[in-house]
């Protein structure tokens, strides 16, 4: 029995998301943006976005904690993408420090997203991940049910380079 505890975000946790917010990027995302990009990301701005985020709820935000630190969060709500179904929901942000991956804390966060996104009546969730990273794939389709939304590729602008991310989507049952 694992002592991870998956609850609402409150005002103070957002220095903390914002701490995962930036470790986890510059881990995950190392060989996949520029490591001058990934330096530029500061816990300073993350934090600011993250309160706002909390305080207005744009979008839902779950934590989880292991005892008294927390170690990955879930930002969740309505598809952000142009004409999608308002019973479409999107995981806009999962995150969890790099000492706990693999340890089913991704799995606990998503489950604690889908129960939020199916009270809020949506049937579809979607999410988008860089083409390239193969770890949050491997996640998704294999531990999380998701499929690749093969007509969904984009190109997406970080700083001066392009990444590729894809949509990947499932039906929450």
């Amino acid at each position: 029995m694992s002592s991870y505890l998956v609850r609402p975000a409150v005002a103070r946790d957002a220095k903390a998301i914002a701490e995962i917010h930036v470790a986890t990027w510059q881990a995950a995302y190392a060989g996949l943006m520029p490591a001058e990009h990934l330096a530029a990301i500061t816990v300073e701005k993350r934090q600011a976005f993250w309160r706002e985020a909390i305080e207005f709820s744009d979008p839902q935000i779950l934590v989880a904690t292991d005892g008294d630190s927390m170690v990955g969060f879930v930002g969740f709500d309505r598809s952000r993408d142009a004409g999608s179904k308002s019973t479409t929901g999107e995981i806009w942000a999962m995150y969890v420090t790099p000492a706990h991956w693999g340890k089913g804390i991704g799995l606990a966060l998503w489950d604690g997203a889908r129960d939020g996104l199916k009270e809020e009546g949506c049937t579809q969730v979607t999410l988008w991940v860089l083409l390239h990273n193969e770890r949050a794939l491997r996640f998704y389709e294999k531990g999380a049910g998701f499929k690749r939304d093969m007509t969904s590729l984009k190109t997406v602008a970080f700083g001066d380079i392009r990444l590729e991310e894809i949509r990947l989507k499932r039906p929450l049952d």
